[in-house]
Formats: structure tokens, C-alpha cells, sequence
């Protein structure tokens, strides 16, 4: 029997539901995937993208309290989850989002 997701560190049920949803069921699976191709495929699978989610699942695979992650190496993380965020971008928008986009309101994160 393999190890349920839930079973690494600061990953509790609901992660774990979340990955499942996306076909990663096992913490093997995930760890086996990385951080970043499994949060990618929840953007894909239509998951709102946070911040703190992303790198709550990277410090998890490292073994580190979700927390722990400061400084420079938070600031790496962000232009990483930026990226990821960037690719997956749902071109599904409201016509109000697009009349604030075209405004110049900036696009919604």
C-alpha cells in the first residue's frame, strides 16, 4: 500500500482531495511529479492559484514547515509560481473583467 498525499507534512485532506481531482493519489506520485508539474495541473484542472498553496507544497516536498520559506528564496518562489500561473491562465474572463482590463486595472490574480 502506498503512503496517501495527506501523509506529508502540512499536506492535510483537502490538498489531498485537490490532487486526487488531478490523477496524483499517492505521496510517491507527488513527490515523484514535483511541486511544480502538480500544482500546474491543478491550474489546469480549473484551481484558483495562491500563493501560499504553491509554496506550502514545495517547502512540504523538502520536508520543511510551509513557514519556513522567507527572503530570497520566497521571492525565487514567487517568480516561479508567477510563471506556472502565467501558463495556465484561464482565457475565460467576464466581460466586466475585460472592461477592466482594457482600462487598464490590471488583470485579476
Amino acid at each position: 500500500m502506498t503512503d496517501p498525499v495527506s501523509s506529508i507534512r502540512n499536506l492535510g485532506p483537502a490538498y489531498e482531495a485537490s490532487l486526487a481531482r488531478v490523477g496524483i493519489h499517492s505521496a510517491d506520485a507527488l513527490r515523484a511529479i514535483g511541486a511544480d508539474a502538480a500544482y500546474a495541473k491543478l491550474l489546469q484542472n480549473g484551481d484558483r492559484p495562491h500563493f501560499i498553496g504553491y509554496y506550502a507544497l514545495v517547502m512540504a516536498l523538502q520536508g520543511r514547515p510551509w513557514n519556513d520559506c522567507k527572503g530570497p528564496e520566497k521571492a525565487a518562489l514567487r517568480v516561479k509560481f508567477d510563471m506556472i500561473k502565467d501558463q495556465h491562465q484561464s482565457s475565460d474572463t467576464t466581460a466586466f473583467e475585460d472592461a477592466l482590463n482594457l482600462i487598464g486595472t490590471g488583470r485579476r490574480r
